[in-house]
């Protein structure tokens, strides 16, 4: 056995983390030693850290925009020409490889995660603690767990399984960081998290303030509802939509332009947000608002709106000017962007208000909240299902109840094919720059027509390629996808 041979899946596996101070958005400090019983009286901060695996930039910033974003229809490249932001070029028209930075960063960014996942999950089972929390803080973990297993499947299909801590000298331990399963497998992992934690977790009203944030019973619905939607798994995606709809838990806000700001975050259509915070000291996402900023005043302008999403927009459908920044425009804080720009437009999302909201001079870790599972795409989730199963009303009243907060009619037509793809345009245009365009567009089977344009290449482009640089630490053991 080679130990050389150990990629990011067992790598990570193989980190430990210390101590986390009371709030979840503090990062522990490195190489100090734990007490044995320090978990026991301070549960909560082993799952802590695993929350802070959010924060990172290879987990959720420019390799993930990359990938989950410039890929699409919705993004081009954006910055400046010369600027090729590593490899954002290269994923903006499909002539990427294997050797791509942005690969290397998801797989290892969630590998960490996923390590994480499995240090807490070993800690919590060790602690002495009543059985409630034990298995509530077991919940937020499986629950993380599987967001990261999400981002790797969605991203590259089979990988590694990595479901506790390795022993480094065992050499099956060493083989299950290193070999692919099926996509079907890490599916049906991700499903049995998902469920412990459904099962463990509390509503979002029964948390209490300093909890906010964390993992809830309906954020562990949705995603398992969105996991059973790439699955066309119509009746557990109806069943589950319809327990967080009946919850009472969540409602559309009235503003839908409220929602990436401030004062925005966490409100009644929140689902399940990445924390930022942008007071002293900083823990926001790393360089989630600089790398989207309009180029030449706030950042560096990657990830913009391209003119086949602006040219989408039904007239009158407020979400565009919510999501989409043009040179010279006055924004809702008064700031006036630049009107000589590098680019036609820019990611409104993502924008920061220097002047009414959270700033203290740090716009790298800023306070900007990433929004993850939101109600309307519950309502979205719960249409295309009803849709599938032939019943066009209950497709209908959800699909309304988007498009009303949009300012646009009601939509009537209840032809199926018609009505599949009026939902297929509402997500577009409803969830635009929030991560799901490109796999969207492969779960629906449409990508090889819609992305033809961008370079996609069908056979090829519905999976992306094994990181090159792992398939080398793994001394050949992991295998790459066809086409690369």
């Amino acid at each position: 056995m080679k130990l050389l041979y150990m990629g990011a899946a067992l790598a990570a596996a193989l980190l430990t983390f210390s101590g986390c101070s009371s709030n979840y958005l503090d990062v522990p400090p490195e190489g100090n030693m734990t007490p044995k019983d320090y978990y026991s009286d301070h549960p909560t901060e082993v799952v802590n850290a695993v929350y802070n695996k959010l924060l990172d930039w290879n987990e959720s910033s420019f390799s993930w925009l990359g990938i989950s974003s410039i890929t699409s229809d919705d993004a081009d490249k954006g910055s400046s020409p010369g600027d090729t932001g590593t490899d954002k070029n290269l994923l903006d028209n499909f002539t990427f490889g294997a050797d791509a930075l942005s690969f290397n960063d998801v797989w290892q960014g969630n590998y960490e995660g996923v390590a994480r996942a499995n240090q807490a999950m070993k800690v919590l089972g060790e602690v002495t603690i009543n059985d409630t929390l034990k298995n509530r803080l077991e919940g937020e973990t499986r629950f993380l767990r599987a967001y990261f297993y999400w981002n790797l499947v969605r991203t590259f299909g089979a990988v590694p399984l990595v479901d506790k801590v390795p022993d480094p000298t065992n050499p099956a331990d060493v083989a299950m960081g290193n070999t692919r399963v099926t996509k079907d497998s890490i599916y049906a992992f991700i499903k049995t998290d998902l469920q412990f934690a459904i099962n463990h977790l509390p509503k979002k009203s029964e948390y209490a303030a300093k909890d906010l944030g964390r993992a809830t019973k309906g954020a562990a619905q949705t995603f398992l509802a969105k996991v059973n939607l790439y699955q066309k798994n119509w009746s557990e995606v109806l069943r589950l939509t319809n327990e967080v709809i009946n919850s009472n838990e969540y409602a559309l806000v009235s503003d839908y332009s409220t929602i990436w700001r401030e004062i925005g975050e966490n409100n009644s259509e929140s689902i399940f947000e990445i924390q930022g915070r942008g007071q002293t000291p900083n823990k926001g996402v790393q360089g989630y608002v600089d790398v989207q900023s309009v180029r030449g005043q706030f950042g560096w302008g990657f990830n913009v709106p391209s003119q086949d999403l602006a040219d989408t927009y039904e007239p009158g459908d407020l979400r565009k000017d919510a999501t989409i920044i043009y040179p010279g425009e006055t924004m809702w804080d008064g700031t006036v962007i630049n009107s000589n720009t590098p680019n036609p437009m820019y990611n409104q999302k993502a924008y920061l208000s220097r002047t009414k909201e959270t700033y203290d001079g740090n716009s790298w870790e800023s306070s900007k909240n990433v929004r993850i599972f939101r109600y309307a795409e519950v309502l979205l989730m719960k249409a295309e299902a009803a849709n599938e199963m032939g019943d066009p009303g209950t497709a209908l009243a959800a699909l309304n109840q988007v498009r009303e907060r949009a300012g646009l009619p009601d939509y009537t037509d209840t032809n199926q094919d018609n009505l599949r793809m009026k939902i297929y345009h509402e997500r577009r245009v409803e969830l635009a720059f929030e991560g799901d365009r490109t796999f969207d567009l492969i779960r629906q089977g449409r990508a090889a027509t819609v992305l033809a344009k961008e370079g996609f290449v069908a056979g090829k482009n519905e999976l992306f390629p094994i990181p090159q640089r792992q398939i080398e630490l793994s001394g050949g053991a992991l295998t790459q996808n066809p086409g690369y």
